[in-house]
């Protein structure tokens, strides 16, 4: 069974910074491209950033160049560095793997203008 626990989000000001980190078990986690989502109060969960097995990195346009995905394989995590943080990224952060469809409980990240 899948287990995915977000942990790292807070309450920062904007331009502040944070990191995620996202602890995986119950799947092999190096086989598995890994996913960092977001969903806002009324909005739907979109995918923020995505890592490929081989290490490759993909961004939604709203967090290039100011959010990075990264992976350590040999401890089943996966994390997300938040930089220049913005109002607007305001939402529960979750990661899960491909196309997976249980989601741990996220962690809230709350940036104030």
């Amino acid at each position: 069974q899948v287990q995915l626990v977000e942990s790292g989000g807070g309450l920062v000001q904007a331009g502040g910074s944070l990191r995620l980190s996202c602890a995986a078990s119950g799947i092999i986690f190096s086989r598995n491209g890994m996913g960092w989502y977001r969903q806002a109060p009324g909005k739907q969960r979109e995918l923020v950033a995505r890592i490929t097995t081989s290490g490759s990195t993909n961004y939604a346009d709203s967090v290039k160049a100011r959010f990075t995905i990264s992976r350590d394989n040999a401890k089943n995590m996966v994390y997300l560095r938040m930089n220049s943080l913005k109002p607007e990224d305001t939402a529960v952060y979750y990661c899960n793997k491909d196309g997976g469809l249980s989601w741990g409980q996220g962690t809230q990240v709350t940036v104030s203008s």
